[in-house]
């Protein structure tokens, strides 16, 4: 299903920095993601909505945008006397400043066009020492400054977007940048593609503002991911996890949305109802410690810290997490951790985090893990249908999420590193959903036929996610901007 990049298509009005910080911050109903409202819906039981706490969730990054062209009136030279630049300026403003006061993002756009170096020079300057988190520049001519501007824009080491309209480039101006880490350009008359470079400055400034909380071992400790995330990783003992649970009442609030899970099942099969109220118990427990610790995602050494003992997986939890556009990631990967970030961040939908499974009958993948959400086509779209099973290990309620057969699929794999991160991605094509049993390992075991030649017994990677749309050349573009490796296989 061909997913639409960009659907810029409200009517509001640009606010300034401190107004638009102001209406960005969560509130107990709603998130701005993207451009649409996260969620004006209830668990199901009246039980307020899980919210992330963290700076990631609140913040309003600060954009700013220039057009930029010769002053006097257009000739002969490109983009030719036909173009009408004027109008053009005016159409572009307009959409800029609805995409973003419809996703949080605080625009400033320059009044009047960039028409010198000397000007240029002095707005790169102001926009250093506003310490920007993007740059966005509009070019209305192909003549005089116009690719000079471009230059030191993306040189400034501010992230930076660079839109020319037909007519205003040769590739004789974009060879030298078309690779270049930091700056990516859209040479289209498709706005809606520069849109979407706006949604990448919005991802990646969340992205270095997010902490995700890690429920492991003993210890208590916080340091940060990678630099080129800016991810803080707070670890706390998954003793804190453990006590809360034990503490938690299975009220009648908890009673009632574990039935409503139940009812919305296509089947329940040896999972029992106390096993699902079990499983909404570590939902709460998850939003208290989002809460205490002050964060935008978790995860949790769950199988390390609960496998042997009488509380319930979060299953359950981070399915739900996830589906309300909350980072929940398994086993206390931290490369799931980023990878997860920037899927939710950056395409308002949850992935599935998955192990690996060749199938050699047919040449396919197997995502395979016990812990899947339901709203696969995007945060505010209607969920896929699930079942509620036992995990494989015999014990708790874990949603088996039904996947579109001939869906298409992205897949990525987020691997740190102290010099520069790499991100495997891929493309393919949902097959099927395994039954487990009579097959074996986890509940949720979705057959996939990936688009290239990697052979599938020595396919790179663990617990790589997955997840609704085609989203390569989007990939690409986000590792050029944030300098991370892009490794397409």
């Amino acid at each position: 299903m061909e997913e639409s990049r960009c659907p810029a298509n409200c009517n509001c009005n640009s606010g300034r920095r401190e107004f638009i910080r102001k209406s960005a911050i969560i509130t107990a109903g709603t998130v701005l993601a993207g451009n649409f409202t996260l969620y004006a819906r209830k668990t199901g039981a009246g039980i307020p909505l899980i919210r992330p706490h963290g700076e990631a969730s609140k913040y309003s990054p600060l954009v700013k945008a220039a057009f930029v062209r010769r002053k006097e009136e257009y000739g002969m030279r490109w983009p030719g006397a036909v173009y009408d630049g004027e109008a053009a300026r005016r159409k572009y403003t307009d959409e800029l400043k609805n995409f973003a006061s419809s996703s949080g993002i605080d625009l400033d756009l320059k009044e009047t066009p960039i028409y010198s170096p000397d000007e240029a020079d002095t707005w790169i300057n102001q926009t250093k020492e506003a310490k920007a988190d993007g740059i966005f520049l509009v070019l209305l001519d192909r003549q005089d400054h116009a690719w000079p501007t471009a230059q030191k824009a993306a040189q400034s080491g501010i992230p930076g977007i660079i839109y020319s309209p037909l007519g205003t480039s040769f590739t004789t101006n974009t060879i030298n940048l078309a690779e270049k880490s930091g700056c990516v350009i859209y040479s289209t008359d498709d706005f809606n593609q520069a849109l979407f470079g706006l949604k990448m400055l919005k991802a990646g400034a969340r992205m270095k503002r997010s902490k995700c909380v890690v429920i492991q071992g003993k210890e208590r400790k916080e340091t940060v991911l990678t630099q080129d995330t800016g991810i803080k990783l707070q670890y706390i003992p998954a003793g804190t996890f453990i006590e809360i649970y034990n503490s938690m009442p299975a009220n009648n609030d908890v009673i009632k949305m574990a039935d409503d899970y139940i009812k919305r099942a296509k089947d329940i099969r040896l999972a029992t109802r106390q096993d699902v109220i079990n499983g909404i118990r570590s939902y709460l427990v998850a939003g208290k410690i989002l809460e205490d610790e002050k964060a935008d995602a978790i995860s949790m050494d769950c199988l390390g810290a609960l496998g042997n003992i009488d509380v319930s997986l979060p299953c359950i939890s981070w399915s739900r997490m996830n589906d309300d556009g909350i980072p929940a990631i398994c086993e206390a990967d931290t490369g799931a951790i980023a990878a997860h970030i920037i899927i939710q961040y950056l395409f308002d939908r949850p992935g599935f985090q998955q192990d690996p499974v060749a199938d050699t009958s047919d040449d396919t993948l197997i995502g395979a893990h016990c812990s899947c959400p339901t709203r696969l086509n995007g945060f505010n779209n209607p969920p896929e249908p699930f079942e509620l099973i036992h995990h494989h290990g015999n014990r708790d309620a874990v949603p088996r999420t039904i996947w579109k057969k001939g869906q298409r699929i992205t897949l990525l794999d987020f691997m740190p590193d102290k010099e520069r991160s790499q991100v495997l991605f891929a493309t393919g094509t949902v097959v099927d959903n395994l039954s487990v049993p009579p097959s074996g390992g986890c509940v949720v075991s979705v057959k996939y036929k990936m688009d290239g030649t990697q052979d599938v017994l020595s396919f790179p990677g663990m617990h790589q996610f997955f997840f609704y749309g085609d989203y390569r050349r989007e990939l690409k573009n986000f590792c050029q901007l944030y300098n991370f490796k892009a490794i397409v296989v």
